[in-house]
């Protein structure tokens, strides 16, 4: 095989001629420039360079074989005239790696994320502590769980504690899940496979990203007998991109025992902190393996600005609505559908209208990165209380965003949730630790739990309720106008 020098590669650097090295190797990926769903830019920007650093955590293993032709594969590199990647800035901070870290020295999230931010790079970090705006919702998501109030009973026996429980008929040991978080590999090389395997060891829920760093075959490869998984979806503007990928799914139902279709983000919100990281958008040529590209479409573009965000979000639909997207799911899987995404009581109500295709619904402001001031989970889990109660026995009912804490948890099943998500805490453990680190997460987690069930001399998660907790002072801020259920129009709007 042919061996290129840094010069030679380095004059194919334009749309015309494009080549780039990976793992040594020499592409030329002048033919996948307008096919590439991040927009031609992100290629260019790394055109007559070494790709592998910003390439390898974002793309699972087999991406190139599966987009190129084998002729694509020029040659090697000489390595002696290739200079060696620069080593980036690893932290928003700018702190130093002291060395190891005995993971069970940590104590609470807080101390696993501030762990973590000194590991990873800085536009791993932007990209998982972003949110839209200013933030707002993303700090009230915690905050919100503070505002409600324990009730601990006495003088009863809580030597034993359960907190098995059940998602859509299948037994989970925790109601803590990981909610759909994307490119797990910025964190760390372990990935979302990482996570199934933490998961596993705590028989917890997994939902995965479509925006995955690796296969949804290479999450579950060595996944644990009756371990659960759920299959986030966003729905692709080409929707045979999106078809192929649920047929993909439906032969993994051993594993993948229903689909998440998240609603709350047909556009991107405007994170600042991922657009400001230019080297982000500028140079990953951010691209999910489980997307599949016809080869006669071509984009006729890419995002305008920066951000993985952006990037990512680029060539999803954001035309979804009751009447066209739910049939169109039930012709292509036949696996329970769970909606992602709700923020507000009627649409929770109009999903529990589309039962028995819809099982469950996911509140959830998209962790803040969506819409600022939008309503955390917590909110919504209220208002549901206030004006649809008959919502929690038709679909089963999840939240996610700003857990930090078991008490978070404990309150939001208090409230009628049925599991509670975590999602940029799974990646920060990641970050810390590896599959250690995300063990330890869950570890903190579950304890507290357990802490907070026997304080309140509840031996069962079933035998929660509206008795442990009070929520006065939530409830200033719940949403207090007209229930705008008993108009017919709110059931014939969502058909049109």
């Amino acid at each position: 095989m042919k061996a290129f020098s840094a010069d030679e590669v380095a004059q194919h650097n334009s749309a015309d001629s494009c080549w780039v090295v990976l793992h040594g190797s020499v592409y030329d990926v002048t033919s996948f420039i307008p096919e590439h769903p991040g927009g031609s830019k992100i290629i260019l920007q790394l055109a007559g360079k070494d790709a592998t650093e910003e390439y390898d955590p974002v793309h699972p293993p087999g991406t190139l074989e599966s987009n190129l032709p084998p002729s694509a594969n020029l040659g090697r590199i000489d390595p002696s005239t290739f200079p060696a990647p620069r080593a980036e800035t690893s932290s928003a901070s700018q702190t130093p790696d002291e060395g190891p870290v005995d993971l069970q020295s940590l104590l609470n999230l807080d101390e696993i994320e501030a762990l973590a931010t000194k590991k990873i790079s800085r536009k791993a970090w932007a990209y998982y502590f972003s949110a839209a705006d200013d933030l707002a919702s993303k700090a009230l998501n915690t905050a919100s769980y503070r505002s409600i109030l324990l009730r601990p009973r006495v003088f009863i026996d809580c030597e034993a504690c359960d907190t098995s429980t059940s998602f859509l008929g299948h037994p989970v040991c925790t109601p803590l899940y990981v909610s759909p978080a994307a490119m797990a590999r910025l964190a760390h090389p372990a990935g979302e496979a990482g996570i199934a395997r933490a998961c596993a060891t705590f028989g917890a829920a997994q939902i995965v990203s479509t925006n995955a760093s690796m296969t949804p075959e290479q999450i579950v490869e060595g996944a644990r007998e009756g371990q659960v998984f759920g299959w986030q979806l966003y729905v692709q503007t080409d929707a045979r991109k999106s078809e192929a990928l649920l047929a993909r799914i439906n032969k993994m139902r051993k594993w993948y025992k229903f689909i998440v279709l998240t609603l709350d983000a047909p556009v991107p919100g405007k994170r600042e902190d991922d657009e400001r990281s230019k080297n982000v958008g500028a140079t990953l040529p951010v691209k999910s393996e489980n997307e599949e590209r016809p080869a006669d479409v071509k984009p006729p573009g890419g995002p305008k600005g920066g951000g993985i965000g952006q990037a990512l979000f680029w060539g999803t639909s954001a035309k979804l609505t009751w009447k066209t997207t739910l049939p169109w799911l039930a012709k292509h899987t036949d696996l329970p559908i769970v909606l992602k995404g709700l923020q507000t009581h009627e649409d929770a109500y109009l999903a529990s209208r589309y039962a028995p295709q819809v099982k469950g619904i996911i509140l959830s402001n998209h962790g803040g990165r969506a819409m600022d001031t939008a309503p955390p989970a917590v909110h919504t889990l209220l208002e549901i209380r206030k004006y649809c109660p008959e919502v929690f026995g038709k679909v089963e009912v999840f939240v996610d965003g700003g857990v930090k804490r078991g008490t978070d948890v404990v309150k939001a099943l208090c409230l009628g949730a049925k599991g509670v998500g975590i999602g940029r805490a799974a990646l920060w453990g990641l970050g810390a630790g590896g599959v250690e680190g995300v063990e330890r997460t869950l570890e903190i987690l579950q304890d507290e739990v357990k802490t907070c069930m026997r304080l309140l001399g509840v031996e069962r998660v079933k035998q929660l309720g509206l008795q442990h907790i009070n929520t006065r002072a939530l409830e200033q801020q719940i949403y207090d106008g007209p229930s705008n259920l008993n108009k017919f129009s709110l059931w014939v709007s969502s058909k049109l």
